[in-house]
């Protein structure tokens, strides 16, 4: 009786380098897609919003000081996830199975939903009856839809991340 008997040989090499690995295979993932446009879409916000806004009453432009707020927030724990992603293997396998990222994104997309419409409602009705807008009007109403589109981002990748962690 005889057996055929397959031998496979894997061989590992390992070379030391003192140059930095990027982790790119996190950015072809839903979730580096998702988190690259939220910085992308958080730069634009956070540009636009800044460069609009008066200073001359800060009890008057309350709507755009919250949303710009919210938007640096954002902006600031986005792009630390993604650095921290993108430099290590580990850490984007590891805190993607954890409760953290879940807790993170639900707040910022409930307070990203609601500096929003904040913010479109008052601008709206600030500039409601005149002839002649106030500055930056039509930009304001462009951080505000931007405001919107990323908020949408927000939930799906806090969704996308409780999906994860429910499966591990």
């Amino acid at each position: 009786m005889s057996h055929n008997v397959t031998v496979t040989r894997t061989t590992t090499t390992v070379t030391t380098t003192s140059a930095i690995l990027l982790n790119t295979g996190y950015l072809k993932t839903t979730a580096g897609i998702l988190k690259l446009l939220q910085l992308i879409l958080g730069c634009v916000i956070v540009g636009l919003v800044g460069h609009y806004f008066v200073r001359s009453s800060p009890l008057f432009f309350t709507a755009e000081l919250f949303l710009l707020l919210i938007a640096t927030t954002c902006l600031i724990t986005t792009t630390c996830l993604l650095a921290s992603c993108l430099l290590s293997i580990s850490t984007a396998t590891i805190i993607a199975k954890t409760m953290f990222v879940s807790m993170l994104l639900i707040p910022e997309s409930v307070l990203y939903l609601c500096a929003t419409i904040y913010h479109l409602v008052v601008i709206i009705s600030r500039n409601a009856g005149y002839s002649v807008a106030e500055y930056g009007y039509n930009n304001k109403i462009f951080a505000g839809a931007l405001g919107a589109i990323n908020t949408g981002l927000y939930f799906m990748s806090a969704l996308l991340a409780f999906r994860i962690y429910r499966r591990s």
